[in-house]
């Protein structure tokens, strides 16, 4: 079995909230992991999530920290050749402007289970080629 890790880092209050925009991505990383774990386990490919937290202090110091993602200890916008951005987010964030990533001019304030898939199929297609590299066609 071939394991693919995925990690998602977002804002958590004191309260043990986060924001809608970090929810609303967690519902759908949770929603591409339903899909890439029914299409790609008969492969033997199997993905683990792994969440972190960061504190408000955390937040403060550096806000485009929350709401990233790494697939295979790549980040996500490196898979996508995606660029990351900020705008305002909600009161739980306060006056900190929130990441954003923009793929082929669209900007995601919430990260979509398509663009999760994308990166995580891409990380595939790489492990396929590392281990057919120098092998002969049959």
């Amino acid at each position: 079995m071939k394991t693919i890790k995925i990690v998602w880092q977002r804002l958590v209050d004191e309260r043990g909230l986060t924001c809608p925009r970090c929810g609303a991505t967690e519902q759908e990383l949770q929603k591409s992991l339903r899909f890439l774990t029914k299409s790609l386990l008969p492969l033997g490919i199997v993905f683990s999530l792994e969440t972190r937290a960061l504190t408000s202090q955390e937040f403060a110091q550096d806000p485009l920290q929350s709401n990233r993602l790494w697939v295979d200890n790549k980040p996500l916008e490196n898979w996508l050749k995606a660029e990351t951005g900020a705008s305002p987010c909600c009161e739980t964030c306060g006056e900190a402007e929130c990441r954003t990533l923009t793929v082929e001019g669209k900007t995601f304030e919430t990260i979509p289970a398509e663009l999760i898939i994308k990166a995580a199929l891409l990380s595939v297609e790489r492990e396929v080629k590392r281990l057919t590299a120098g092998k002969p066609g049959r």
